[in-house]
Formats: C-alpha cells, structure tokens, sequence
C-alpha cells in the first residue's frame, strides 16, 4: 500500500434520536486530511444516503476506499454497501471487532413488519464477513468491489498497529467529540 493511498472512514457516535457521523480522509501513512460530518436517524434506514452524503461533501476524488465501522451503525440504521460503492464508485468496506452470529436474531428481536422486512432485505444482501488476521487481532470485513485478499490487504495497510484501521479510529473520535459538541449546544 503507498503511504499517499487515501480512505475515507465512517464511524458514529449517538445518544438520543439523531446519531453524528464522522467521514474522516486518511492516508495510509496514518496522516489525517480532511472531515466531515452528517447525522442519521437512530433505528432509521437512512445510514446509507448519509454516508453517500459525507463522501459527497468531502469532494475528494483522491479517496480510493469506503471504511465503515459496522454495518448497522445508529440502533440497527443498516448500511446498504453495495448501494454506497456504486454512488461513490469506489469499493466499501464494513469492519467489525467481534465474532458474532450476525444481525438477524437482534433484528427479528427489536423490530417485526415492514420494519424488520426491510432491514432483513438490506442486511441479507450485504457480502459475508471474512476473518482477516492484523496483527494478533483479528477483524470480520464485508468488501464489496475488492476480493477477500485485496480487502485484507487494505484493512492491513491503513491499520499500524491495535486493530482498529486508523481511518475508522479517528473517524469514532472524531464523532465522539462531535456528538459532545452537538450536545452542548
């Protein structure tokens, strides 16, 4: 990975209704270089047109890759990574830290009609989550438009050391203090 490589990371903050998303460009050389931020709804469905929003606002065509902390950032507000790797033309991927058995029994537990068919549909149709090994931490990634071995080595290159890749981290810090602010006000 070439240490000017860019990402885009997407990580979020909430308490109340309205979640802040934080959109923060990264290169790989772990230098910070440029924000932006957005809300969405908490156990809305409007996470995808929010972080196709950040990636928008940033107008940085220099960003080749999409990260998101989670794939149902906001009280299950599910990302649709297909949709937002086609409206930004780059490849997306969703990073999580914890082995789980995924989303559905959670879903089928807080929401049931339309509500749950609708998220169901999204979540189904997400790529499944693949181990990928940095360091002596292990990471579950969804890529869509990078097989697993390219997605693994992207993850790989913007992660120095944890296991937290270094646009998702400061994206979630930068949410944080965003969301302090927001509440201040």
């Amino acid at each position: 990975m070439k240490k000017g490589a860019r990402a885009l990371g997407i990580a979020e903050s909430f308490r109340g209704d309205r979640s802040t998303l934080a959109g923060v460009v990264t290169r790989a050389s772990c230098v910070a270089d440029g924000f932006a931020f957005t809300t969405c709804t908490v156990g809305g469905t409007d996470a995808t047109d929010a972080i196709c929003s950040l990636f928008g606002d940033l107008g940085r065509e220099d960003v080749r890759y999409v990260l998101v902390s989670g794939i149902a950032p906001a009280w299950f507000n599910v990302v649709d990574l297909h949709h937002v790797a086609d409206r930004t033309d780059r490849p997306v991927l969703s990073v999580t830290y914890e082995n789980s058995e995924g989303l559905e029994p959670a879903l089928h537990e807080q929401f049931d009609g339309d509500e749950l068919d609708e998220r169901l549909e999204t979540y189904l149709a997400q790529p499944d989550r693949q181990r990928v090994g940095i360091g002596d931490e292990t990471l579950f990634v969804r890529a869509v438009g990078l097989n697993d071995d390219e997605a693994a080595a992207v993850v790989d290159g913007f992660t120095p050391v944890g296991g937290r890749p270094e646009p998702l981290r400061v994206a979630r810090l930068a949410a944080r203090g965003a969301d302090e602010f927001r509440r201040s006000r």
